[in-house]
């Protein structure tokens, strides 16, 4: 019966993960639709509104009482405060490196976020690799590295995304809060500074009011909505499923958004990121054809989470 909970709960992770995965994969659309509007008018509405959201979700889901009880633990405050920040702070760099036009280097950090993720569920959570997952994980490096000696550059804004989020992302596995707690209390502490400086810029002319037209303003509104519904997928599978196995499935999203880039952004795509996305994808096909055969009970996980 354990088992058979396990191989539930497991499966639940990998349908979390897949489905914000996508969601992420398919958010550079929704960034594109609201410019002019700038990129720290963008941040401060959306840290504001994720607290919002969360807020009523948690208070209709575990009440009053039910939010506040877990604040009352020893560091509960302190943890979910870096956590605020980690995120935040990788929210802010991604959205200024779009409206910047520095899509190639957002794509390679979070090709690279994976495998820290990957690495740090190795060496803090004692993770281990099954033979199918070791093959997506060198197939990913491989990948990573040929984009990276391709550009011939350090990748600042890419390393910021990939670090900020890994480090996220092991916060997040050691959480046994319920995900729509924890993402209220990553965002209550800021969403009152952030209210504070929106009022100012929408009252001094600087905000989205004056920009953008309406149908981009009722796009803004719907931000904290489009954050929460992925950042809560991900809370939930972070803690369900191996970080080895979270990282790996990441690498959906950032080809997602390669793809939209080429096909319907028309960002410039040459021969050597093709073969590095090829290389990428064809460990994803590993990874797969792994989970496949463990989910039919045909190879035992190592990780001990089937």
């Amino acid at each position: 019966m354990e088992q058979k909970l396990e191989k539930q709960q497991y499966r639940t992770g990998l349908l979390c993960s897949l489905s914000c995965s996508v969601l992420w994969g398919i958010l550079p659309v929704y960034w594109q639709a609201l410019r002019p509007i700038e990129s720290s008018v963008i941040i401060f509405y959306r840290i504001f509104l994720v607290g919002v959201v969360c807020f009523f979700a948690a208070l209709k889901l575990y009440g009053m009482e039910g939010i506040k009880a877990p604040l009352r633990e020893k560091g509960v405050k302190l943890k979910y405060f870096i956590a605020g920040v980690l995120i935040t702070a990788n929210w802010s760099i991604y959205i200024w490196a779009v409206n910047a036009d520095h899509v190639i280097q957002t794509c390679i950090g979070y090709y690279i976020e994976p495998l820290v993720v990957c690495m740090f569920g190795i060496f803090f959570f004692k993770e281990k690799l099954t033979r199918y997952k070791l093959i997506a994980f060198v197939l990913a490096c491989a990948g990573v590295v040929m984009v990276l000696l391709h550009f011939m550059e350090v990748p600042l804004i890419a390393l910021g995304l990939a670090l900020t989020f890994a480090i996220y992302a092991a916060i997040k596995k050691s959480s046994e809060l319920p995900a729509m707690l924890s993402l209220l209390y990553e965002t209550m502490f800021l969403s009152p500074i952030a209210l504070v400086i929106l009022i100012y810029l929408e009252a001094t002319g600087q905000g989205a009011l004056g920009v953008g037209a309406p149908y981009q303003y009722i796009l803004l509104l719907m931000v904290g909505f489009c954050t929460a519904l992925p950042l809560g997928l991900f809370a939930s599978a972070a803690n369900k499923i191996p970080l080895v196995t979270l990282g790996i499935l990441e690498y959906i999203s950032p080809s997602l958004a390669l793809i939209i880039g080429i096909f319907l952004l028309k960002e410039p795509f040459d021969k050597i990121q093709f073969a590095a996305f090829m290389v990428i994808w064809i460990g994803l096909v590993f990874f797969s054809a792994g989970e496949y055969r463990d989910s039919r009970g045909e190879e035992t996980d190592t990780d001990g989470q089937l």
